[in-house]
């Protein structure tokens, strides 16, 4: 359990404010919603980080959608990715039937993601796409880029807005770097 001392002092910076956020939000939910109008949308979050994320974006579309959830983990509880995907919890329904959004918190090395999208191609969905909060494409390591970035940010440990550090910081409601010291 770490005290409020501890907890502020490993925000070292804010990155990207709610403000930034929440419009940038605004304007996907804007664009998702006239893309897919009159079609059957599913939107996929891939969790922990991502719930933040998905709740916010979801309330921006103005088109009738639905939601699921998939756990895929690689980080744990560390700062570094293990490099080693796995599926801790999977889709339940049949995704033939939909236009799926997979709604990511941050593609980082692309592992998890590049896993997942080649999991839900096999499903047959009728189209498929990735949107992501945050894009490090310094970190890849493998072939792999978003449909959708929000924002683009550097090689740095970002904590916030569903992003956490051993389970904690989740609940801040901007984007900071984490301060390791």
């Amino acid at each position: 359990m770490q005290n409020k001392i501890d907890y502020e002092a490993k925000i070292k910076s804010i990155l990207i404010s709610e403000e930034k956020i929440k419009k940038a939000l605004k304007a996907e939910g804007e664009r998702i919603s006239r893309e897919y109008e009159g079609k059957p949308l599913l939107l996929v979050s891939v969790l922990k980080g991502a719930f933040v994320f998905m709740a916010d974006l979801c309330r921006e579309i103005t088109i009738p959608c639905e939601i699921a959830f998939m756990c895929a983990e690689s980080y744990y509880e560390g700062t570094v990715s293990s490099g080693k995907v796995n599926i801790t919890m999977d889709l339940k329904q049949d995704i033939s039937e939909y236009n799926v959004i997979i709604v990511e918190d941050i593609v980082d090395t692309g592992r998890t993601l590049s896993e997942v999208v080649e999991i839900f191609r096999s499903r047959n969905p009728l189209s498929l796409s990735v949107v992501t909060l945050l894009d490090k494409p310094e970190r890849r390591v493998v072939k792999f880029e978003p449909d959708v970035a929000l924002f683009t940010i550097p090689d740095r440990f970002v904590i916030g807005y569903g992003l956490d550090c051993g389970e904690y910081y989740r609940n801040l409601p901007y984007i900071a770097e984490y301060n390791a010291e």
